[in-house]
């Protein structure tokens, strides 16, 4: 009867770890193994290079090393801006207050949009696309001419209305995982808090971010592994470059399969990305083990 129990608990698992090997496990040998070639997509000719696209990535190429990054800056924002107000509207929409289902389907309405319609429009909102810059026509009008700016040209303000369009593009996610965890805390334990003479600071101190913490951490992983891959939306806000202030590791990759016709030295740049994400995910998962 175990021998059968156990055989049963398999099968059911069997499912998802086949779909975890065939998508995932296979795909990242084959890909390390094409980065230890150089391969320019098409002949079937490779050169064994062995671990000098690995060497080349790290001692080397200076632009993998500034997309990353700059990668690193929009996450950093995602990180503390973005969260920062999610957890905010969640925590104010938990609460009594009026119109609270119609500002939950407002909040949640930016992430469900495309990627490309959310860049396109939000480059014509900030951008000089034939002088319609809504942005600077608003700082214009309300008297403030000096800060008028081109928002995505510049190099020293791009990165950041990158980071900024963003967190406006995802904040709804965080918001909904938030406030199912709000939800989750027992309204118990609030109103023996009030009972104790605690007030509303160290109700939210003492009973939500302890309870939330899990919640926090999931949402932290969540958000690392989602910004630092980002790229449909840079490339529809920013225009498609390759290279530069705006650059991030996925445009990298393709930089270096589209425009130097490199595949391998692209395989090279995705396993040490990944290997990269895999170590902040587990470093989090420490982190967030330890707070527990």
């Amino acid at each position: 009867m175990k021998i059968k129990e156990t055989l049963e608990n398999y099968l059911f698992v069997f499912p998802a770890i086949a779909i975890f090997s065939v998508f995932y496990v296979i795909p990242f040998f084959w890909v390390f193994q094409l980065g230890l070639f150089e391969w320019d997509g098409i002949s079937f000719t490779k050169i064994f290079v062995g671990l000098d696209n690995f060497k080349e990535i790290f001692l080397q190429d200076k632009y993998w090393w500034q997309s990353m990054w700059n990668a690193t800056y929009i996450t950093f924002i995602a990180l503390t801006f973005q969260n920062v107000v999610a957890f905010m509207l969640a925590w104010a929409c938990d609460r009594e207050i009026k119109m609270k289902n119609f500002y939950r389907v407002i909040f949640f309405i930016p992430p469900v949009l495309s990627e490309v319609v959310v860049g396109m429009a939000w480059r014509f909102i900030i951008n000089d696309i034939e002088g319609a810059n809504i942005i600077n026509r608003m700082l214009a009008g309300m008297g403030f001419p000096n800060l008028m700016h081109n928002w995505l040209s510049d190099p020293n303000t791009a990165l950041t209305t990158v980071a900024l369009v963003h967190c406006w593009k995802g904040f709804g996610w965080g918001f909904l995982i938030f406030l199912a965890g709000l939800q989750t805390i027992p309204r118990e334990l609030y109103e023996a808090a009030r009972v104790d003479g605690a007030n509303a600071w160290q109700s939210f101190r003492k009973i939500t971010v302890p309870m939330m913490i899990p919640v926090v951490v999931l949402v932290a992983i969540l958000t690392v592994l989602g910004t630092m891959q980002v790229f449909v939306l840079i490339v529809s806000l920013v225009g498609g470059e390759f290279a530069g202030h705006t650059a991030v590791p996925v445009l990298r990759i393709l930089a270096s399969m589209r425009g130097s016709s490199r595949f391998g030295y692209a395989c090279a740049q995705g396993i040490t990305f990944g290997l990269v994400l895999v170590a902040i995910s587990f470093i989090q998962y420490r982190f967030s083990k330890k707070e527990r």
